[in-house]
């Protein structure tokens, strides 16, 4: 069976004065994914699916290049449009972001509403499976997108309970190829098991 992961990038270089999508990994983040390639645990992977984003395209291409997989950029796998207000101080963040995933329907302060921001990874994922062909796929992208898909796979109402919590990203989930129920919730990806289906 086919086995789809999707991985949030890990920590980040934060500048206000950049553009979000614009970030880059810190040294934690890149340390991180770096242990991810060198380790046996996505040896299965054939196909890597990235964001555009900064910080997701280095996130996958250090994979890519350890496993040997083609990288496939896809631009709607962006994290959640938050543009209206760029960047927020992390506590104003953090109330924005509760908003966001509390009422779905809503444009918070001007940015894409959590509904439509489902819509369109949901949408994506399923493309790129429709003409996927052997061995794992991993994608590659964002905490708050990766936390809708989540929902949306194990049947579940849009909530930030269901979020990847604090710690700065790096955390996955699997579910098949079938688009079935994921088989556990966020995990950090030092946990990342290679048969969880």
């Amino acid at each position: 069976m086919t086995v789809a992961r999707y991985l949030s990038h890990p920590q980040v270089q934060i500048d206000p004065q950049k553009e979000i999508q614009l970030w880059s990994l810190n040294d934690i983040g890149t340390a991180r994914v770096a242990r991810l390639a060198q380790s046996n645990a996505l040896a299965t992977t054939r196909r890597i699916v990235t964001s555009a984003e900064v910080k997701a395209v280095e996130t996958a291409r250090l994979l890519a290049d350890a496993l040997g997989c083609a990288l496939e950029v896809r631009e709607r796998m962006h994290e959640n449009d938050r543009s209206a207000t760029g960047f927020l101080p992390p506590q104003e963040f953090e109330q924005v972001a509760d908003q966001f995933f509390a009422e779905p329907e809503t444009s918070v302060r001007g940015w894409e509403t959590a509904r439509a921001a489902q819509s369109r990874i949901v949408f994506e994922v399923r493309a790129c499976l429709r003409d996927h062909g052997e061995g794992d796929v991993l994608f590659v992208g964002h905490g708050g997108v990766g936390t809708l898909l989540y929902c949306h796979l194990a049947g579940l109402a849009i909530d930030r309970a269901h979020d990847q919590g604090p710690g700065g990203g790096g955390c996955y989930f699997a579910f098949s190829a079938e688009m079935g129920p994921p088989a556990h919730a966020w995990r950090p990806m030092e946990q990342l098991d290679p048969s969880p289906l």
